[in-house]
């Protein structure tokens, strides 16, 4: 029998992840600052690593196949931000703006 109050219910761990997606969405749609859809991003990502725990801890309690993919998607998000932030201080460099309205680099 198991101690009702150490468990961790599923829809906690799905209600903050869809608070963070939700908030993720709402930055990355109206936000026009390059570093702030890029942080909007990462909140993205996170919801789906805490959906990950969750759902892993809800199916088997014992296993750890849930951590060992959310180490792997905190490692790529670390990699897209470095880049992100890369090309970000390379355009903020020639065009003294991170407004994203002003970015017409692709255009021809």
């Amino acid at each position: 029998m198991q101690n009702i109050e150490g468990i961790l219910h599923l829809e906690y761990f799905l209600l903050l992840a869809a608070a963070l997606f939700c908030i993720g969405i709402y930055g990355l749609v109206t936000s026009r600052n390059v570093v702030r859809v890029l942080m909007s991003v990462e909140l993205l990502l996170n919801a789906v690593n805490i959906n990950l725990m969750g759902f892993s801890n809800f199916i088997d309690p014992v296993g750890i196949r849930g951590q060992v993919f959310a180490v792997f998607v905190i490692t790529v998000a670390a990699a897209e931000a470095a880049v992100g932030l890369a090309i970000v201080l390379a355009i903020y460099r020639n065009r003294n703006t991170v407004d994203m309205e002003q970015f017409n680099l692709l255009k021809w």
